[in-house]
């Protein structure tokens, strides 16, 4: 099972989702951005997945430019991989388990702990 990321790009700096102005969404193509920044990525049809050390993020391509994209992680390094990114395009990341935006300057305060024990219930 995967832990879901979504990358925004907005011209707005998003401290919580209610305060999200949709006028503010910047459509991009993050997509092809993921594959220059990643040295490995595997494609199969429309969907992709990214080999890195100690993770993998996959996600499927788009086919326009879209201001919000899904990925699904495997393994927490591959957080740290997007936050290096995010930081480069000044975009931001939502961490779906934990129902918030991820703390660019902090990100070791995200889910991944929240998604193993949930994962263990299971």
């Amino acid at each position: 099972m995967s832990w879901d990321i979504v990358l925004f790009s907005s011209t707005q700096r998003i401290n919580n989702l209610e305060e999200l102005d949709e006028t503010k969404l910047v459509p991009t193509d993050f997509c092809a951005v993921l594959e220059r920044h990643f040295e490995q990525t595997i494609q199969d049809g429309s969907h992709r997945e990214i080999r890195g050390k100690s993770f993998t993020i996959g996600y499927f391509l788009d086919e326009e430019k879209v201001s919000n994209k899904i990925l699904n992680l495997h393994g927490e390094n591959g957080l740290y991989e997007l936050v290096i990114l995010a930081r480069e395009y000044q975009w931001q990341l939502f961490d779906t388990g934990l129902g918030q935006l991820i703390d660019l300057d902090n990100p070791s305060k995200n889910g991944y702990a929240n998604f193993q024990n949930y994962l263990k219930q299971l």
